[in-house]
């Protein structure tokens, strides 16, 4: 069944986003279709920990500083917050009680660096970024991204809290594998900028799904998947099952999507679509939560998500706001 719903906007730290005129007018009724008139600088980014997130990076724009230095520099914010448990710093372990993390950032020009499977690290998103500016390479896994981080000047932590232990504790005496959708698999924070030239970037960190297997990675650190920007077009980012997301080349379908003329928001509910069809009947879809994030280099904005429960915050001249995505499937 698929249902529509009106987006939710909550002011936060007293701002309002707006709707065009000229956009609301060729608006389909009931789909939300949320947009800036031409709205640069903007950031908008995943969950609400972007709220926190979305203020550091708008310090940046506000002040004429690069979309890049904006998308680096604001989620820098739930990776150091041990109470964001999906990213970073407190992060739920894998099921060897392993905090392992992914980060990637993407600039307009298409420079990338990503880290994967990268332990001890608070910062994976810093040293994805060392990668794009530093290395030949897009991407360092593993020991690999732990030795350059450390070459680098990066400090090793132990990054499992001890609320993070004490849950993995409880857990092990199940072991049973299933997310819960929308908690312990909105496992991201990406985060989409526009800055005042009109230059587009993205960047995307986790901790990846709780309890996973020692290894894995998922769809932050692979562009195409967890994020991507074209800076003629625009960017996405995308959070849920990383799986889903990586079979599906997710963020790039929705850039190309916006390429061939859709709104940041039909495109990313087109992409779900594809998940939904993708995977419908599949042991996984029980916890199966995907959602996307948009924006085009207009400042035009939006965002869409599989099932119930998906939100996210958007900061731009008007204030900070925290918006409840349109989703596909509700059981």
């Amino acid at each position: 069944m698929t249902k529509r719903r009106d987006f939710l906007k909550i002011s936060a730290l007293g701002g309002l986003a707006f709707v065009s005129n000229s956009i609301k007018a060729n608006m389909p009724k009931g789909t939300g279709f949320t947009a800036t008139n031409g709205g640069k600088p903007l950031v908008i980014s995943t969950w609400n920990h972007g709220l926190a997130a979305n203020a550091k990076a708008w310090e940046v724009l506000e002040a004429g500083g690069h979309a890049i230095d904006a998308v680096e520099k604001g989620v820098m914010i739930p990776e150091a917050d041990p109470e964001v448990r999906s990213v970073g710093y407190g992060g739920y372990p894998d099921r060897d009680g392993n905090v392992t993390l992914d980060a990637a950032i993407m600039d307009h020009d298409a420079s990338t660096g990503a880290v994967s499977f990268l332990q001890g690290i608070k910062h994976p998103i810093n040293v994805a970024r060392l990668v794009m500016d530093k290395t030949p390479h897009v991407m360092l896994t593993g020991e690999g991204a732990q030795q350059f981080a450390r070459e680098q000047g990066f400090k090793e932590e132990n990054l499992l809290t001890e609320k993070s232990k004490q849950d993995w504790e409880e857990w092990k005496q199940k072991s049973d594998y299933k997310p819960i959708i929308n908690i312990e698999n909105h496992d991201t924070i990406g985060m989409l900028a526009i800055d005042k030239e009109g230059k587009v970037a993205a960047s995307c960190t986790t901790s990846g799904a709780a309890w996973k297997m020692h290894g894995r990675v998922g769809d932050s650190p692979i562009v195409g998947a967890g994020l991507f920007v074209d800076g003629e077009v625009g960017a996405a980012t995308a959070t849920g099952l990383g799986e889903a997301v990586i079979r599906t080349a997710g963020s790039a379908i929705v850039v190309e999507l916006m390429r061939n003329g859709m709104s940041p928001f039909d495109a990313c509910k087109e992409a779900t679509h594809r998940i939904y069809k993708r995977h419908k009947g599949r042991p996984e879809f029980d916890y199966l939560q995907v959602g996307f994030i948009a924006i085009n280099n207009k400042g035009e904005y939006g965002g869409y998500s599989l099932r119930k429960g998906f939100n996210f915050a958007v900061h731009d001249a008007n204030g900070a706001t925290l918006q409840d995505a349109i989703y596909h499937y509700e059981e």
